[in-house]
């Protein structure tokens, strides 16, 4: 067997090597944690289904992201989680002067200047009485006269000094009029990173205790992708792209790394992938009863994240990864 020319085992005899030819690489700026605001102050208490996180206040929010900060995050995604009393059927509370979201992010910004991205979701959920994405008319969700509420949720984002805007309501059309919206405001710098592919999944289940926003009746299917679809994938992201979307996302991932892979081929925008609150959840519980190496697991889901071309990867692991020295 002395006459082999090519042994791909060379490339993999020392750590160093490997490190040096790996395809798909974790860097912390590429991690972006999710937070969950709450109103009032000195605020933090954890998530039951989420091991880890946090509900916050503003206060303790800004805390928090100092810490992520040093450990070299230097992106947010920040939820809105409003109390009872401020819902409504059409979830104005979303766009309200001083509503949740704009004051965290006109903190951050002020406590961090542009060191920090902060990107903010623009969906109607967690503000509705009913628990959807969009307004109600005849007991069906009704695309087009969600959209100015939409537009006016990101909107007041931006104006508070938001970079990105991360509409997830998958209504037709929000792209289009959260851009119009932006532009017609002289916003025109700000960035829309979009919810292209999200999919009717059951991996949602940790996040709805996190942002209060299950449906009260009927579920979101009319709206959010078919799990069993992948082409669909590739128009919904090809209308968002027409529209001036600058960044597109996946979610969940786990299950939809061929999706992921469609679009990283397909599109020249950067490409982020959403790892969601079920998926955080199953590792946390396997890792707790001891049956998986959590450190492990996690790395080797990012590895494939990234081999499948992901650029960005939203997660619940990312303070824990950092703290630990996983990277």
């Amino acid at each position: 067997m002395t006459d082999l020319i090519m042994r791909p085992r060379r490339l993999r005899t020392t750590a160093a090597l490997r490190d040096l030819v790996a395809d798909a690489r974790l860097d912390a700026k590429m991690l972006v944690p999710p937070h969950f605001v709450v109103p009032g102050e000195n605020v933090s208490h954890p998530i039951d289904a989420m091991p880890g996180i946090d509900h916050q206040s503003v206060d303790r929010l800004l805390e928090t992201v100092a810490g992520d900060f040093d450990l070299g995050i230097r992106t947010v995604l920040i939820f809105g989680v409003p109390d009872e009393s401020e819902k409504s059927p059409d979830g104005r509370a979303a766009s309200a002067d001083g509503n949740l979201v704009a004051t965290a992010v006109a903190a951050l910004k002020e406590r961090f200047g542009d060191e920090l991205t902060v990107i903010t979701d623009v969906c109607l959920c967690a503000y509705t009485d009913h628990g959807h994405c969009g307004l109600i008319k005849n007991g069906r969700i009704d695309n087009d006269s969600s959209l100015p509420h939409l537009a006016a949720m990101a909107l007041s984002h931006a104006r508070a000094g938001a970079d990105v805007v991360a509409p997830s309501d998958m209504m037709d059309g929000r792209i289009a009029a959260i851009r119009d919206a932006l532009d017609d405001d002289g916003l025109v710098d700000t960035a829309i990173m979009s919810y292209s592919v999200k999919y009717a999944s059951a991996y949602y289940g940790p996040f709805r205790e996190a942002a209060h926003s299950a449906p009260s009746t009927g579920d979101r299917k009319s709206y959010q992708m078919d799990a069993r679809n992948r082409r669909e994938a590739l128009v919904e992201a090809e209308l968002d792209v027409e529209e001036g979307a600058d960044m597109l996302m996946v979610k969940p991932v786990l299950a939809y790394l061929d999706v992921v892979s469609d679009l990283a081929e397909s599109f020249p925008l950067p490409l982020a992938v959403y790892n969601v609150s079920g998926e955080y959840s199953m590792v946390k519980a396997a890792a707790e009863k001891g049956w998986i190496d959590e450190r492990a697991i996690v790395l080797e889901n990012w590895h494939a994240f990234r081999r499948a071309g992901a650029d960005i990867l939203i997660t619940y692991h990312g303070r824990q990864a950092l703290r630990e020295g996983w990277l």
